[in-house]
Parts: structure tokens; sequence; C-alpha cells
């Protein structure tokens, strides 16, 4: 399926600029327009100096959390013999997300000189791509680009006469949501149970086979290339102060034109969602949205006329996340989406915490409760709570994930949730008292 729209002259394509060429997933394609420049650059500088550049971006990761790049790259410790390693979070678990799978598809070698630079950055001799096991045919489009890499020499030994060494695997999950958890990702990449790790240690120490490792999503590694031709200060520039480059936008909902868009960080939420996703369906009035995957607080429309960038979100209390951006209009039933929502994360628990396993579980029985009508009033109540009481108890942020949405929709639409329990003839009268 066709997830992207034509260019649009609003977008600043960056790691999305051979979408749509032909057959832009090929080696010649590449090699044509650009492509393995920024890696023979790379292979004239220093660590340090590799390292820098990405500082200076300020390139953020592109899979939810938002943490500097560079400073990450920076903590691997570089004055030892021990082995290190590349990993690449191509897990994409988080509903409404959908941007890694269209880069592996349509241009997966920008995402192996991207692996390839953080490789020479801090010393790494041997990484793998982990991909989500839902993507099974993206295994096999990889696996048969990796093998023309390898037959072409831009893989393995002496790539591209550098001198330099790598090889690349990839490796396929068994579609559990908690994976896409780095360290859970690790352990499942270890053939042990996808559960987290207690950190520290953290994977720039000890990560792939307790070996100092690298681990950033796709998009993340896709934009490394273009940063090391242009220069940090360029990619810095496309954005805003501490959120430097472009995001792929994955828009979805009641808008007129859904689609995946590259964007410089910064763009004023309301006027993408107007001009490049076509405004609201039907002429209705927007009501809400998620604005990053489905484990972010929701924005009513009110707090939507908002800069599009790591710093402003979290100044809203939401985030940017993983760049999933669902739009509701006005007749989305709130109490409904809080029920979808938490019924995948109760379904996606490992169950290695007990708030998260537990509370998932009563959350969605509760918000069951209310849409079948035997809802009542301290029902509500004990949503929030509980929820609030999730939060920062987990092993990993999957409780955080189920607790943050929840929390939004009862506190920003609680007149729906009464709504419900005054159907319940045996609660409506709580509702009376509490008036």
């Amino acid at each position: 399926m066709k997830l992207y729209n034509p260019p649009s002259p609003l977008e600043t394509k960056v790691v999305s600029k051979r979408f749509g060429m032909e057959n832009s997933w090929k080696l010649d394609t590449y090699l044509a327009t650009g492509g393995f420049e920024g890696f023979k650059k790379a292979m004239g500088m220093s660590s340090d100096e590799i390292i820098n550049e990405v500082k200076a971006s300020s390139l953020r990761g592109r899979g939810g959390a938002g943490f500097p790049t560079g400073m990450k790259w920076g903590f691997v410790p570089r004055n030892t013999d021990a082995p290190k390693y590349i990993v690449v979070n191509a897990d994409e678990s988080e509903p409404g997300t959908c941007k890694d799978r269209l880069l592996m598809e349509h241009d997966p070698y920008l995402l192996i000189e991207g692996i390839l630079i953080a490789a020479k950055a801090v010393g790494a001799s041997k990484g793998w791509i982990y991909i989500r096991g839902e993507y099974r045919y993206l295994v096999d489009h990889v696996d048969d680009v990796l093998k023309e890499a390898y037959q072409r020499g831009y893989m393995g030994k002496n790539i591209a006469g550098t001198g330099f060494d790598f090889e690349l695997y990839t490796q396929i999950g068994a579609g559990a949501y908690e994976c896409g958890e780095e360290s859970a990702l690790l352990e499942s990449l270890e053939g042990k149970r996808g559960v987290p790790r207690i950190r520290p240690p953290f994977p720039a120490v000890s990560g792939a086979f307790q070996a100092p490792t690298v681990l950033n999503n796709v998009e993340t590694f896709c934009a490394v290339p273009d940063i090391l031709c242009n220069g940090g200060k360029w990619f810095a520039d496309l954005g805003t102060p501490k959120n430097g480059g472009t995001r792929m936008v994955c828009l979805a909902g009641h808008v007129n034109k859904p689609g995946v868009y590259e964007v410089p960080l910064g763009m004023n939420m309301m006027y993408f969602i107007n001009e490049l996703g076509g405004g609201m369906r039907g002429g209705k009035k927007m009501k809400a949205l998620i604005p990053g995957g489905s484990s972010c607080p929701l924005l009513r429309a009110d707090e939507c006329d908002i800069a599009m960038d790591y710093d402003s979100m979290a100044k809203a209390g939401t985030m940017l996340g993983s760049g999933g951006m669902m739009v509701m209009d006005e007749d989305t039933d709130m109490v409904k989406v809080a029920l979808r929502i938490m019924r995948f994360y109760k379904h996606e628990s490992c169950g290695w915490c007990i708030p998260c396993r537990e509370g998932t579980t009563w959350l969605q029985k509760m918000l069951a409760r209310i849409v079948d009508g035997n809802g009542a009033v301290r029902d509500i109540d004990l949503i929030g709570d509980l929820a609030k009481n999730m939060l920062g108890r987990t092993f990993c942020p999957l409780g955080d994930a189920a607790a943050m949405p929840t929390i939004s929709i009862v506190e920003k639409f609680r007149p729906e949730f009464e709504a419900y329990v005054a159907k319940n003839p045996f609660a409506a009268s709580e509702l009376v008292q509490v008036a």
C-alpha cells in the first residue's frame, strides 16, 4: 500500500528524497544520487570528529524518546579492544507509526550508510537490524539488499575500497510491542524472552551480548549520511534550537490527505494539518489528536496551535514521540478511544512488572464497564488514580505509555465519561450528588 503522497513544496525532503524514484532501493540508483559520499567522508575523519558533527546537528532520536544522538554515541567507550556493535531498532510497533517501514522499503541503502558511519564513529565491527515480526516481508527485502551490498563490495571486508570491515545482519522479532524498548529488544536479539533489563548499565556500555552498543531508530540512522555530507550546522538550521533537521510524520485519522510527510522540526501543527493534511474530513471540527503515537498524552483542538518539536511538545504536556499523529473529529467518542488504547497495552504488556501487568488489566476492565453502561462515578476517579500510580513504577516505559494517554483523556474529556455513567440508573444519583 502506498502510504506517502506526491511531494509537497511545504515538505523538506532529506531522508525521504528518493521516495518515488524508479528502483530507489537499488545500489546503482543510490550511487547515482550521491549515495555513500557521507561514508567516504567519514573514512577520513576521526571518531571524535564524526561524533562532534552529529552533536552539532542537534539530531535527536526519532524512535520516541528524542535523546541527542551524538551524545548517545559519545557514551560508547572507545579506549577498549572489546567488540562493539550497532543495533537498529526497526521494531516500529507504536500504533499510528509507519515511517521506518517506508524507509526500509524505498531507501534501504540510506539506512546501511548511516549504520556504517555510526560503526566508524564508535569502532564497531558487527550489527543487526531488528525488524518487527509483522514486517516479515521487509526482512526478505532487506536481505536481498544486503546480498547485493556484499556482492558489490559495500558490506563485509574492505567496504568500497576503504579498508573498513563491517558485518550486518537482519533479525526478526516475534511481533511484541515490548521489544520496541531498547533493552527488551536486546534480550530478544540474544534469543531470550523480550523483557526489559534493569539499568544501569545502559546499552552504550553493556548492550548486545554485554558489549558496548549503539542502538538507534531507523530514521535516526537515515539522517546521518546527509549530516556528514552537508555538515551538522546545515542539518541543525533546518529545525529549531536543540531540535535539528526534519521529521517524518505519519498523519492519520479524520483528515482529507492522510500519509507520511517529511517536514522541518518546528512547523506549526495546525498549519501542518490544514496545509499538508488538507484539513478536516467532511468539514467537521477537530476535537483532539494524538501527536506522536498512542503512548503520548492527547491534545484538545485548542491546544494544537504549537510548534512540532520535542521541546515545544514537552511544554504542552505531551511528546513528539515516534511521529504517529492521529486526528479525531467532533464525533469521536473519547471514552471508546481510551478503551481501545488500553486494550492494546493490556495485550502487549510483557507481564514483567506488576504495576503494568495488573494496572493495564484493571484499567481495561473499568473502561469496558463504563462503555457497557455499568460504570459509576467512583470508576472515573479510580481510572485516573490508578493510571497515575503506574507512572514511573515499571522497568520500562510501557506502563507510562498506557497511563499517560488515559490520564489526559479522563482529565480533558471527563464530561463524556459522566455521560456514560448517567446511562446507568444505579449510578445516576451519584452524579446528581456530585453536581
